[in-house]
């Protein structure tokens, strides 16, 4: 894959997106400090942790994870990673995480995004990938991924509480990839 890559979002905005590199820790927290409390409970990894951070800008430990950044006048607008299992049964397996600012949402700058992550499990030798989503929460990302032939692969009812102690289900949905973009 090719970056920088330029992309044009729906209301005529220039984009960015590009790898994050060990640099970017300053601005990656700056992005995070812009994200909503309501926005951020149903994250599986607290953005403000040392070690969540440094794991996104390194890698992780095993070099198993793959971020990149939408940049739109030098301040990151989203972010966006691919989780390697690396080891065992789910080895073929990738997981998805995707934050994209409020003010750029809507935008298809999370599909651009997402797209660059699907490209890069296929360059993994990947076989699945997995989107977790929060029903009523992210209606709009579990519409987007269908479109990218996501499907639900399972719904856990109540699964989920968000910080007042509501209960929310949490929809599983998985892609199969193939080894080219030809085999589609």
């Amino acid at each position: 894959m090719r970056y920088p890559k330029e992309v044009v979002l729906n209301d005529g905005t220039d984009a960015v997106i590009r790898p994050l590199v060990q640099d970017d820790g300053q601005a990656l927290k700056q992005f995070y400090v812009h994200i909503p409390d309501d926005d951020r409970w149903f994250m599986h990894t607290d953005p403000f942790k040392p070690e969540t951070l440094s794991e996104w800008l390194e890698g992780g430990p095993t070099g198993d994870v793959y971020s990149i950044v939408a940049v739109v006048s030098k301040n990151f607008v989203a972010h966006a990673s691919l989780y390697l299992q690396g080891f065992g049964a789910t080895r073929h397996v990738g997981l998805l995480r995707i934050m994209v600012a409020s003010d750029y949402r809507h935008k298809r700058l999370g599909t651009w995004m997402l797209l660059d992550l699907i490209r890069l499990a296929m360059d993994k030798g990947l076989r699945d990938l997995r989107a977790d989503f929060v029903v009523g929460i992210e209606n709009g990302a579990i519409e987007a991924a269908h479109k990218l032939d996501f499907f639900k692969m399972a719904r856990l009812e109540k699964y989920v509480r968000d910080p007042a102690g509501g209960r929310h289900d949490l929809q599983i949905m998985v892609k199969r990839l193939h080894k080219d973009w030809s085999d589609y």
